[in-house]
């Protein structure tokens, strides 16, 4: 396989620009707030290339930033030191965990090193210390996992299966180990397709591809503590405001909405998409969201109003987004699309903002 930087000029379907909502309230904006935002006009894409007729599925920041992990179009999982660079010589190559396609990559938040992959072709989800090239450990599981997230102590890990049963596994000794390891806990699995927790680890918050409303449960004990409503359709994406301010959602009505977290009503709805709802992902300082639907570009928009900032050019569909945890910087990944008497089409993954 090859990857390469794009340099050469694509042919890339216009891409209409957002529509720009009413005027907010003064006192939200970024000049009443003394917000200097970043210029994003000024920056371009940087599109890597990597020959496959598979797409790339996901790609995540580690805890520092220093590391960005791609999966998806193979066995192997891909990481870059994008400050050095992203050339494929480059990248480190964890491999001899899985024997099918890797489809979701995480990273634990407490340590920078440590990462999890899952497959939902060979039922595994294997855990990684960066400093090694063999996998720490191995998990071969009944259901096929569809999606991972950690606790923020790094001592539970959600596990969303093909069949949208989200599962938990915790780590810890049994008996007369003397070694911490993963195991599936216990826990009946609950509905859901994506989850995440609040930054305390008490409650996590549940979405359904087919159901319109997102559930509020504590953690451990799965109780439902509310359930809002929040798409026509499905929810199918969820994204927590680093800040503890808002809980955003989107859905296959290719809306955004913005929850108060302390009462659950949303107070803020983004319309400036044209597709269903990828991902979603906040800016390290609360201010952005990035948003990533079935259309050829990444929405960068105001937090505290809904404004659009601007909408980033992809060559690609993505599939997933990320913001740098302490840059103005953006990973997102997918596949182009094949044409007809055109170039086969190709994985890609992108970086967008101020890598140094």
């Amino acid at each position: 396989m090859s990857i390469q930087q794009n340099g050469g000029k694509d042919e890339i379907e216009e891409i209409p620009p957002p529509e720009r909502p009413p005027s907010p309230p003064p006192h939200t904006t970024f000049a009443a707030r003394g917000v200097h935002p970043p210029t994003f006009s000024a920056f371009k894409p940087r599109d890597y290339r990597i020959t496959s007729t598979q797409a790339m599925n996901h790609v995540a920041w580690n805890c520092d930033g220093k590391k960005l992990a791609a999966v998806g179009i193979d066995k192997i999982t891909r990481v870059w030191t994008p400050q050095k660079s992203m050339e494929p010589r480059s990248a480190t190559m964890f491999t001899g965990g899985h024997i099918d396609e890797v489809d979701y990559v995480s990273w634990n938040p407490t340590h920078p090193d440590l990462f999890c992959t899952s497959s939902q072709r060979d039922r595994r989800i294997v855990f990684w210390d960066a400093r090694q090239s063999k996998h720490v450990q191995q998990i071969s599981l009944k259901f096929a996992p569809m999606y991972t997230n950690y606790s923020p102590d790094g001592r539970w890990l959600l596990c969303a299966s093909s069949q949208h049963q989200m599962y938990t596994l915790t780590l810890g000794k049994t008996g007369e180990e003397t070694k911490e390891q993963w195991r599936l806990s216990d826990k009946d699995p609950v509905t859901g397709t994506t989850a995440i927790f609040n930054h305390s680890g008490t409650g996590l918050v549940l979405t359904h591809i087919s159901e319109n409303v997102f559930r509020v449960l504590d953690f451990p004990s799965f109780e439902v503590r509310d359930h809002p409503a929040a798409h026509v359709g499905g929810c199918l994406a969820v994204a927590l405001d680093p800040r503890g301010r808002y809980l955003a959602t989107g859905g296959q009505d290719s809306i955004v909405n913005l929850f108060d977290l302390e009462d659950w009503i949303c107070v803020r709805t983004i319309t400036s998409c044209d597709y269903s709802i990828s991902a979603l992902s906040f800016s390290f300082d609360g201010e952005y969201i990035a948003i990533a639907s079935g259309g050829n570009y990444i929405d960068i928009c105001a937090t505290e109003t809904g404004a659009p900032l601007h909408r980033v050019p992809s060559l690609v569909a993505a599939s997933t987004v990320c913001w740098h945890p302490s840059k103005h910087l953006l990973a997102y990944c997918g596949q182009t699309k094949a044409r007809e008497g055109g170039p086969p089409s190709v994985a890609v993954v992108s970086l967008f903002g101020l890598v140094e």
